[in-house]
């Protein structure tokens, strides 16, 4: 079978988070406005995010599919998908906070619309009410047996998270990061995804060698969606700007900065006290006509192909999870 361009691929992958992860969405949006804030600033932020701006189909999504790729019921994962989008949702108002991210894809963030303390406030609410339904799950139907499990999941999910925010904290800025320390760095930052299908492997029963190569696709998918995030950045130069001066450097970007020919020039560039819009076009165009990104795809590639070994031992239906990790290859055709 041809498989379809990664474009077509994204695209139907949209189609189809649309319709599976809508209901999940609207009962975590319904729980969230149901709660009542004196502080109108507080309000406001907390209902622009959770109507407006936090569009979360992916996660609940991606559970359903993988229940249902190791022969589980996706319907199970109904009452613990609800939560994990207001967890998601806090992690990335937090993660937003430290990376000083005003705007994402064109909309202003929860930070940049309503400033720091009112963002850690909201991202504290989220992560508390989203607790709060994880506790009541059971109640909802999920086996009390399995819930210390799924706990323990979201626990080691939280902490690895944090771990590596924390050790991305210490590179930030710096031209010398090694690209396999980086990519140590994306893949405990994958634990967000692995977490999720964990979780639909234990609602599902699945046994030890399932739960496993399910685990891992997790992880290897998360990775890939960084590491495209990765590209993306380096596409649009406001957000390649906003990685040069507070996060750590795109990966292309710091394989580029290993080529004897081209590591110079960037380097020269990138050390600048001040980085115009024409240097950030400069250094993309840079990057983008380089090597660098001839390595960065046979890494994408290589991932790829993992994720798909991984697939072909799990004995339910895995054809969306393929064309997901296919999905992940556009912007570096």
């Amino acid at each position: 079978m041809t498989k379809p361009e990664p474009e077509v691929a994204m695209k139907k992958i949209q189609r189809i988070f649309n319709k599976r992860g809508s209901k999940a969405l609207k009962m975590a949006r319904k729980a969230v406005l149901e709660e009542k804030l004196e502080s109108k600033k507080a309000q406001q932020a907390l209902n622009y995010f959770i109507s407006e701006y936090w569009h979360d189909v992916a996660r609940p999504s991606l559970m359903a599919l993988a229940c249902e790729a190791v022969g589980g019921n996706s319907e199970l994962t109904l009452p613990i998908a609800i939560p994990m989008i207001l967890i998601s949702g806090a992690i990335d108002i937090h993660d937003d906070i430290i990376d000083q991210s005003k705007s994402k894809d064109g909309r202003p963030t929860v930070y940049g619309k309503f400033g720091k303390e009112i963002a850690l406030l909201v991202g504290d609410a989220l992560l508390f009410k989203g607790l709060a339904l994880m506790n009541q799950a059971k109640i909802e139907g999920i086996p009390t047996a399995k819930m210390p499990q799924i706990s323990d999941v979201t626990k080691t999910m939280f902490f690895e998270l944090g771990d590596a925010e924390a050790l991305e904290l210490e590179v930030r800025g710096k031209l010398d990061v090694n690209p396999e320390d980086y990519i140590h760095l994306v893949e405990m930052k994958a634990a967000d995804v692995e977490a999720h299908t964990r979780i639909s492997a234990i609602l599902a029963n699945a046994s030890c060698n399932e739960t496993a190569a399910l685990s891992e696709y997790g992880r290897i998918l998360g990775t890939m969606i960084i590491l495209r995030d990765d590209l993306i950045d380096l596409m649009v130069p406001q957000e390649c700007r906003s990685r040069i001066k507070r996060e750590c450097l795109p990966l292309p970007l710091l394989y580029g900065l290993q080529d004897p020919t081209l590591g110079p020039k960037l380097k020269a560039k990138l050390q600048s006290k001040t980085i115009s819009n024409k240097d950030t076009q400069e250094i993309m165009e840079l990057v983008h006509n380089s090597k660098a990104i001839k390595r960065f795809e046979k890494d994408m590639k290589a991932l790829a192909k993992k994720a798909e070994l991984k697939l072909k031992t799990l004995r339910g239906n895995t054809k969306i999870l393929l064309l997901l990790i296919e999905a992940m290859l556009p912007a570096i055709e």
